[in-house]
């Protein structure tokens, strides 16, 4: 059965080796027959969650930006991937600042069950990644239905390019198709 995939990219470099593992996993999924939207938050207007809370009464962000109409499209996606570089061993700001606005998420009944990862760095050690999991991985617990079902790492790629061969866009690809 086709499932909904939205995938957030969150690199700001023109041709990044996140977004193309971003485009691998895509092409998997689309190959699979699911429905596919890939966002970037390159030139979005997100900021950051001021802890209010009025978003746990509400369901709605007080702060008017472009980051509503994303944290819906998150909300009724059944599968979600979040590509990312790695920024002193973690996910970049950008990725982490999305991801607190999606709290008006917390207590509603969103869809999404599997949650993807896909990370790149000039590092190419395992435990240059494990940061950026662990960060992803403590969004997903806060959401008892879903799971972090699957992580891809492209290690050793800097500029942009860098991908091109590696192993890790295969295995992005691959992995898109058992969503």
């Amino acid at each position: 059965m086709a499932k909904k995939v939205l995938i957030i990219t969150s690199s700001f470099r023109k041709g990044s080796n996140s977004d193309a593992l971003a485009q691998a996993f895509a092409s998997g999924a689309e190959e699979a027959g699911h429905q596919v939207e890939c966002i970037s938050l390159k030139g979005k207007d997100i900021r950051f969650c001021i802890g209010c809370l009025a978003c746990q009464e509400t369901q709605k962000c007080v702060l008017k930006d472009d980051a509503a109409p994303l944290v819906e499209k998150v909300k009724n996606a059944e599968v979600l991937v979040f590509a990312s570089p790695v920024y002193y061993y973690s996910i970049a700001g950008q990725l982490k600042t999305f991801l607190d606005r999606c709290n008006p998420l917390f207590p509603s009944d969103y869809r999404f069950r599997e949650v993807y990862f896909l990370a790149s760095a000039l590092e190419d050690q395992k435990s240059t990644v494990e940061g950026s999991v662990t960060a992803i991985q403590g969004w997903v617990d806060c959401f008892g239905k879903a799971e972090l079902a699957g992580t891809v790492f492209a290690g050793g790629v800097g500029d942009p390019g860098d991908i091109a061969g590696h192993p890790a866009l295969e295995e992005a690809r691959s992995m898109g198709r058992t969503v």
